[in-house]
């Protein structure tokens, strides 16, 4: 964990724990620039990957193969990934696992030719998705670290905007990259941002860290989770964090709701590219462009999601709302200039909801389980991907990409129907 600092700076903390700009921090400015360093260099090796495979097997279901072996190790590795990140300091797993995905990244130019050995491929892209089990969870646990439980919800939300910024620029920028360099140069570039991220990750000074093990009656969380947590006890063979999770209603709630959704409704890389190769005959460049357009929607619902100084589960009423409403839109579009023109709408809705989730989740849990909760919320949001892959590359293969984005908004919305249900639910048994 972070160090503790002398009395000078827990008075400074005391104050940069009030509501604010996480960007005061200079820490969650290092980690924010790393993000989005890395969130743009992805966007370089995936478009490489997709159009490689799909130029040489014209399968969906071929492209399914590089999500499942991307995320199928963050199914098997997610769990044990929080606990360690409850043991050990994120910023030291961040700084490993930036080296090791360079490395793995680099390892994948030997086999990126036009008839590719579809095999080692993903077996090389399956290393890089066991090192990224343990980034992605450092990732999220880190924010607590940077700037204390006052800024914790806009934090969040704030952090999906890395995401959605880089996806504004990367997916053009890689389009451009892969016509004009091949898919070689697209996977280097990656390999030095990876490099670039772990000098950031450097600067983040450890000694100004928040510490994550906080008195019983911290005032950024309520008592009720303590008590729950307390009720578990510690004959529970699964540890209190299980029973935390399992007891509270909210918590459980928020996670039916993310696996859903990543199941179903978040497999854009596939359904995306899908959807503009194959049933609208788009090159790299209309590829690359409605990744950007819809990237750029996520920015404004980012935004909109930061706003919010402190959300909780029926937060995700509207946000699931928007984002299946959205997905239904671009569902509906029947040519590729009304797709493109759709994309920005979806990208709102998406970055609405990954800020308020995500924010959601920060808080839903004291602080010291923050490794274990966000281990369950990365298993939902990625680990769940490889079988939505699958799913997915089904319903392109059996039928069209704009199906698939049906199937992801009747998702979508059921779940702003299920988080309704349970909620009321909820507020009618404590009163």
């Amino acid at each position: 964990m972070g160090g503790r600092g002398g009395p000078g700076e827990r008075s400074t903390r005391g104050e940069q724990d009030r509501p604010g700009s996480p960007f005061r921090h200079r820490n969650f400015s290092w980690y924010f620039t790393g993000q989005l360093l890395s969130n743009t260099g992805i966007w370089f090796q995936n478009l490489a990957l997709q159009l490689v495979v799909l130029n040489a097997t014209g399968s969906a279901q071929a492209l399914s193969g590089i999500t499942i072996a991307q995320f199928l190790p963050i199914f098997l590795l997610g769990i044990p990934a929080g606990r360690l990140l409850d043991r050990v300091a994120p910023r030291t797993v961040l700084m490993v696992t930036s080296v090791a995905s360079a490395v793995a990244t680099a390892a994948l130019v030997s086999v990126v030719t036009e008839d590719p050995e579809l095999w080692t491929l993903y077996g090389l892209v399956g290393v890089l998705g066991t090192v990224q089990a343990f980034e992605r969870v450092a990732a999220q646990t880190i924010i607590f670290e940077l700037v204390g439980p006052g800024g914790l919800s806009q934090a969040a939300s704030v952090s999906t905007i890395a995401l959605a910024a880089a996806r504004s620029v990367g997916p053009a920028l890689a389009g451009l990259a892969f016509q004009g360099l091949g898919p070689g140069p697209c996977l280097l570039i990656n390999a030095g941002a990876y490099l670039l991220v772990f000098a950031t990750r450097c600067l983040i000074r450890p000694a100004t860290l928040h510490p994550r093990t906080l008195p019983e009656h911290d005032a950024g969380h309520s008592g009720t989770a303590d008590q729950r947590t307390r009720r578990a006890g510690p004959g529970d063979p699964a540890g209190p964090a299980s029973g935390l999770l399992r007891r509270d209603p909210d918590v459980t709630t928020l996670l039916v709701v993310n696996v859903v959704v990543s199941l179903l409704a978040m497999n854009f890389g596939l359904v995306l590219t899908s959807t503009v190769d194959l049933s609208y005959g788009g090159d790299a460049a209309a590829v690359g462009a409605v990744h950007t357009l819809n990237a750029v929607g996520a920015v404004a619902g980012g935004v909109l999601a930061a706003r919010r100084v402190r959300v909780n589960v029926r937060s995700l009423i509207p946000a699931t709302a928007v984002f299946g409403t959205a997905l239904a839109l671009n569902a509906a579009a029947p040519t590729l200039p009304l797709f493109l023109a759709a994309a920005p709408v979806l990208g709102i809705g998406l970055g609405y909801y990954q800020g308020i989730v995500n924010a959601a989740a920060q808080e839903s849990v004291p602080p010291r389980f923050l490794g274990r909760m966000m281990s369950w919320m990365t298993l939902g949001s990625y680990g769940m991907v490889p079988f939505g892959a699958l799913a997915m590359g089904w319903v392109i293969d059996a039928s069209s990409g704009r199906v698939a984005l049906t199937v992801s908004a009747v998702s979508a919305l059921a779940c702003t129907v299920l988080i309704l249900l349970r909620t009321r639910a909820g507020q009618t048994a404590r009163g």
